[in-house]
């Protein structure tokens, strides 16, 4: 038994798995961070086997270069035109681009996000799980997080409740929606408002920059977007800083609206 451990902890660096995954040409067509993001995964086996005795030290593995992250965002205009024009061409995706705009989710939070977990009177949303791929897990980050919620939002919340399952962004026969489901809708919004093609990450950039450029605390920003501790995460939250920064005068004086009623809106009602 601790012979085998040994022998497949020491072969783990040249296993077949990791070969592949680290292959240009991976056959399920993943993206450079992804494959790192599974081969963080697979170097735990290793670790604990270091731990156990099982090997001397832990094999080398090498990740691959992942190229510099493209940042978006929309400033605080083209946020509004989006979400008039979602809300006359796309009014069936409508209250779930404004909640990704309003709250920072990822789309798979998006698309797992449940009733129960919606609170309209306290005016919060728990995260707890995320639809990507066919599948429901726990959230990027493997934790719970919670995210207050604006008037506007919750306004915009309440006009969406439906009957047709648990889930609030369902289709509407009460399916569970993916991916594939979102993308066009809010191309069409994009189109309709004059902007170019964004994807729903872009959505998630926008929250917190608004918040950044609103001088909330960029410790602040990443709990509320349920960042880990991972070198990525904090590359893209110094990015945000960044870009934020140079479309705000004001950055760095308040960091009230990080809990505030009105988190993620403008000064002024929906529109």
């Amino acid at each position: 038994m601790a012979l085998g451990g040994r022998l497949a902890a020491g072969r783990f660096a040249r296993s077949h798995k990791a070969s592949k995954l680290r292959s240009p040409r991976n056959p399920d067509g993943l993206s450079q961070k992804t494959v790192n993001n599974r081969l963080t995964v697979l170097r735990k086996a290793p670790d604990l086997a270091c731990d156990y005795g099982l090997i001397d030290h832990v094999p080398r593995l090498k990740w691959l270069r992942v190229p510099k992250q493209k940042f978006d965002f929309l400033d605080f205009d083209e946020a509004e035109r989006l979400l008039k024009a979602a809300e006359e061409v796309e009014p069936f995706w409508f209250a779930m681009i404004f909640t990704a705009i309003r709250t920072g989710m990822r789309q798979g939070e998006l698309l797992a996000l449940e009733w129960d977990d919606v609170d309209l009177v306290a005016g919060r949303i728990m995260v707890r799980q995320s639809h990507w791929r066919g599948h429901t897990d726990t959230p990027k980050s493997g934790r719970e997080r919670e995210i207050p919620l604006g008037d506007d939002l919750r306004q915009v919340l309440r006009d969406h409740r439906h009957l047709r399952r648990r889930l609030v962004f369902c289709g509407e026969g009460g399916e569970q929606q993916n991916e594939n489901h979102c993308r066009r809708p809010l191309y069409r919004s994009a189109a309709k408002a004059g902007l170019r093609r964004i994807g729903w990450h872009v959505l998630r950039h926008t929250f917190a920059s608004h918040l950044v450029m609103r001088g909330v605390a960029l410790k602040a920003v990443q709990e509320l977007l349920g960042h880990s501790t991972d070198r990525d995460d904090d590359a893209l939250c110094a990015s945000v800083a960044r870009r934020a920064a140079r479309c705000s005068p004001t950055i760095g004086q308040s960091d009230q609206a990080a809990r505030g009623q009105n988190l993620g809106t403008r000064k002024s009602h929906r529109f």
